[in-house]
């Protein structure tokens, strides 16, 4: 049920909100920069010795399904008490410590009160899922995560509600507070969604606007009591529960011009005043966006108008499995060039898949030499990158959705390990992937996916360069050769992967020119007889081979 407490303000006074939020906003972000940015959140400031503007930048962030990750009670059914039971998994707090993921930042899917399994249709933004736990397990998860350093960001569903919400059943009536908080038309007008499915669906002798189904109609934004109450619920997340941020869903259909129903300026003008809003309520929280629309540009500009802080690159994401996919650096070389042009600053999320596509293992055919050069890619270019639950380990995962969230795979056992119960709540994958791609297994292997991973997060980690540093091309003599350099004023790191199923010998490496200083190499990952480069006027090197072969899907890094 929805607070009865809750009220609608008067629409009146909200006339010019935006604007003079977006101008305070600004000047908010001025003062923590000038401060030093910190983050009014003590217990990250305790855990992390205070966040810096752009922290996320810093990060490794985890996709968690909270009913597919680990169930503490026995009802079959993942919950948070589960997730605070496996946190030491994702980070144990301990920089000393290798065996931990590494991770310092995890993104829960909706984990507010919904009519479906999955979340996407919340009954009420002030309550936790019943199957998950309480608003008290929210806030010890969130409590925990911040001891262990980690950050947790929320899926916050801003589009539409599910059409069982009580403002919704109360807006059907066509009267009272909530009578226009959804879009209804007397008549159909007739235009299908951006997709080809319906967009409009009859109730009563009424239509009302659901772009993605009847189930989820979509809320209306040119009410100003509809943004009040949606500042009111990011304000009792960040307060209240104390999360760092938002990842925000399907928010290039938040305001539609007619039938243009994807990325209006409406929508970004609406986005940018909310993200200034979260600047005042909590300065430097995190807003990722979901724009599901192809090239870098159209995302890049809900990043270039504040609109949100950072956007998922779906082009990057594609490009870098079909670099690993085809063994070829130019598809990838050309993406990173495109993502780093049009994104301000890095500021770009990069990720492999998430819950609504086919899992990477399905994708790469199962190849776990494909897996670990996609990981390469992800772990070790620009960008904020994201890894979805179970990607670590190879889980396979292929459409209906349902099957794409199946629960994590702790062991070996029938139901690996994650419920005590008969059966959960949905069926996991075949048993020869859970005893392929089990956390147990794939741990005291140090050939493993899952010590892959470990790796490259420990080493991004601890490399300042890798996280926030500069991005230079380098070019190949081979085209499964992928290498570049990342670098910051402390530190020069070259990163060379070969992405083909092959060793590759005698390669050579090659840059016009350069200001960075690339003498004395020395080996920080990878194996190798290490040879220097011979520099040439311009700083640069031509037919620069740093070890004799580089075995397949193989990574080096070396530090100049």
């Amino acid at each position: 049920m929805v607070n009865s407490d809750r009220k609608i303000r008067n629409p009146s006074a909200w006339a010019g909100f935006w604007q003079a939020a977006l101008l305070f906003a600004s000047l908010a972000v001025a003062i923590a920069l000038l401060a030093g940015g910190e983050s009014p959140s003590e217990s990250l400031r305790i855990a992390q010795g205070g966040l810096q503007p752009y922290w996320w930048n810093d990060r490794v962030f985890y996709e968690v399904f909270i009913r597919s990750f680990q169930d503490s009670d026995g009802d079959g059914i993942g919950d948070i008490q589960g997730l605070i039971d496996r946190l030491d998994y994702l980070n144990d707090g301990d920089p000393d410590t290798d065996n931990d993921l590494g991770v310092s930042g995890i993104w829960l899917m909706p984990p507010a009160q919904a009519h479906s399994y999955h979340g996407y249709d919340v009954t009420d933004y002030y309550a936790v899922e019943p199957d998950y736990g309480g608003l008290a397990d929210m806030r010890r998860l969130v409590a925990e995560a911040h001891r262990r350093g980690i950050a947790v960001i929320v899926d916050m569903v801003l589009n539409h509600s599910s059409s069982r919400h009580p403002w919704f059943l109360s807006s059907r009536l066509g009267e009272g507070p909530y009578a226009d908080w959804y879009i209804w038309r007397d008549e159909n007008p007739g235009y299908r969604g951006p997709w080809g499915a319906p967009a409009w669906h009859r109730a009563g002798d009424r239509y009302y606007y659901g772009v993605f189904w009847d189930g989820m109609p979509d809320l209306n934004y040119e009410n100003p009591a509809v943004t009040r109450e949606m500042y009111d619920i990011a304000n009792f997340w960040l307060d209240e529960i104390g999360v760092d941020g938002f990842r925000l869903d399907a928010i290039k259909h938040i305001i539609e011009a007619g039938e243009r129903q994807e990325n209006t300026p409406e929508s970004r003008a609406w986005l940018s005043a909310y993200e200034a809003h979260l600047e005042l309520v909590k300065p430097n929280s995190f807003t990722v966006g979901e724009i599901f629309s192809g090239p870098s540009f159209i995302v890049a500009r809900f990043v270039e108008e504040r609109a949100i802080d950072i956007g998922f690159d779906f082009k990057l994401a594609d490009e870098m499995i079909s670099a690993a996919q085809r063994g070829s650096n130019r598809d990838i070389a050309r993406a990173h060039r495109t993502a780093l042009r049009d994104y301000p600053a890095q500021q770009f999320a990069t990720f492999l898949t998430n819950h609504d596509q086919d899992r990477l293992a399905n994708r790469l055919r199962f190849d776990v030499g494909a897996n670990k050069a996609a990981a390469s890619l992800l772990l070790t270019g620009p960008g904020v990158p994201f890894l979805y639950y179970g990607e670590e380990i190879g889980m396979a995962g292929s459409k209906p959705d349902e099957r794409l969230r199946t629960p994590m795979h702790w062991d070996d056992s029938r139901l690996a390990g994650f419920t005590g119960a008969d059966r959960a709540w949905q069926p996991l994958q075949d048993a020869g992937n859970i005893a392929a791609a089990n956390v147990a297994a794939q741990t005291g292997d140090g050939d493993s996916l899952l010590s892959h991973y470990r790796r490259l997060i420990h080493l991004r980690n601890e490399n300042a360069a890798l996280r926030r540093g500069a991005f230079t091309a380098v070019d190949s003599s081979e085209r499964g050769i992928y290498a570049f350099l990342r670098h910051d004023a402390a530190q020069i790191l070259l990163v060379i992967i070969n992405l083909s199923d092959e060793q590759i010998a005698g390669f050579t490496l090659s840059l016009d020119a350069s200001e960075l200083d690339l003498a004395a190499p020395t080996l920080v990952y990878g194996v190798g007889a290490l040879a220097a480069p011979r520099l040439n006027d311009a700083g640069g090197f031509a037919d620069y081979a740093p070890v004799p072969v580089l075995a397949a899907r193989g990574m080096l890094m070396i530090q100049f």
